[in-house]
């Protein structure tokens, strides 16, 4: 039985020491060793149920309490199903290949070196998260996976939950050879200790912050460790006018409403001006038996009766709730334009029967993940097949789109020789 016992903190400093300890064995580990385990972290995690949802019902309890918003509370909750979907989520990532056990291609060059560019892990990495306890098992479970370690910051509002669950996950590596220091995690939730954090140098190799526009931009703002963006998601679906009404209606519904508190749930709809009439009927009456509200400019409110006025903010919006913002526009062009305006560069999408319109909106759209006839939802690295992710980077460097198991790698350059010298 896990201790739900809270000891004294290490400082931050301790924690960096024991995480590059903890990073350098973690290098040179074997696959099967990693593999093995991730297997019985996630046996931990079937075995201490019980425990940990004790544990995430306190911060349940407090988040009500506190009168925290419903997108806040949904994404804090913790049942039997997401404790078997974070289970099986190691299982699949201990499936993967080993990202470290790579070599990126091998070549000798004229003076006979043989050189080889070999994948290599970052080494510490920094998590820095809001209210989804679920982030703290598959942030760890990634970082080991590609051998790193990891110092895990999540919210407040989840302390109780991220606690039991890294005290399961540890008790999880008993008896395997993975140093329990590979996974560390920061109780103090003051904003001084957040603000040293993202300025530790010294102990994380890089931070990945993964939550609201908010915490990004603080992130992005303060930090001198190298960050990893993980961007907002402002996800808009563009109901062409050759689009079938019933693919966008059923593709709009899961969009926005199977779970409106992620980053990949649909946040704008556009529709051309020329079916406005036809469908926008159809579409508004679809998100209002799933309770959605609509905020719509003056074309879309003089069709729906129940929109409300929205305004230029409400376009540039995530509202991770019940809410989306709707604008007819004149015609593809004008979806584009709208798009390069306000996304965020997360996921977006069309719904067309042209051949000819879906490819050039895979062409003029630069967001990270650009879909044709499909939901946005689908952007997740579980989805994509990576196993799991670490978050979704709207970034250009370094990695793009649902961060797997390879974005959490560099590499080095082997040089082989016979004692050249250079002339």
């Amino acid at each position: 039985m896990v201790d739900g016992s809270v000891g004294t903190d290490m400082t931050l400093e301790k924690m960096g020491v024991s995480a590059k300890s903890a990073a350098k064995v973690l290098r040179k580990m074997s696959t099967a060793a990693k593999n093995g385990a991730l297997i019985k972290m996630a046996e931990a995690l079937e075995a201490e149920q019980d425990f940990i949802l004790q544990e995430n019902m306190k911060d349940l309890m407090h988040s009500r309490e506190a009168e925290y918003p419903e997108a806040m509370v949904e994404r804090l909750t913790l049942n039997q199903a997401r404790i078997e979907g974070m289970a099986s989520g190691l299982r699949q990532i201990a499936g993967l290949p080993d990202p470290t056990a790579v070599s990126k291609g091998q070549w000798v060059n004229a003076d006979g070196l043989r050189i080889t560019r070999r994948s290599v892990p970052l080494g510490v990495i920094g998590i820095i998260y809001e209210s989804r306890p679920n982030v703290t098992v598959d942030a760890t479970a990634l970082c080991l996976k590609a051998g790193n370690s990891v110092i895990l910051r999540g919210g407040k509002e989840a302390i109780n939950s991220n606690r039991a669950l890294v005290q399961v996950l540890k008790a999880g590596l008993d008896g395997s050879d993975i140093p329990a220091d590979s996974i560390q995690l920061i109780t103090d939730p003051s904003r001084e200790l957040a603000a040293k954090f993202m300025k530790f140098n010294d102990g994380l190799d890089c931070l990945i912050p993964r939550g609201g526009g908010s915490l990004i931009q603080t992130v992005l703002d303060n930090a001198t460790v190298p960050v990893i963006e993980t961007g907002t998601g402002n996800c808009h679906l563009y109901v062409h006018e050759e689009a079938d009404l019933e693919m966008a209606k059923s593709i709009l519904v899961n969009g926005k409403t199977q779970r409106p508190s992620v980053c990949n749930a649909l946040e704008t709809l556009l529709i051309d001006e020329s079916i406005a009439h036809t469908a926008l009927p159809v579409l508004s009456e679809a998100l209002a038996e799933k309770g959605v509200l609509i905020h719509g400019d003056a074309a879309v409110c003089a069709i729906v009766k129940d929109a409300v006025p929205a305004t230029n903010a409400d376009y540039s919006q995530e509202y991770l709730a019940s809410e989306i913002a709707v604008k007819v526009v004149a015609d593809y062009e004008a979806a584009v334009a709208h798009i390069e305006q306000y996304s965020s560069g997360h996921s977006d999408a069309i719904v067309t029967t042209s051949y000819t319109h879906a490819e050039a909106f895979l062409d003029d759209i630069d967001s990270a993940a650009v879909y044709v006839n499909a939901s946005t939802r689908f952007t997740d690295g579980e989805m994509f097949g990576f196993g799991g992710e670490i978050g979704i980077s709207t970034q250009k460097l370094h990695a793009r789109g649902p961060m797997g198991l390879e974005a959490l790698t560099s590499y080095k350059y082997v040089v082989e020789g016979s004692g050249q010298i250079k002339a």
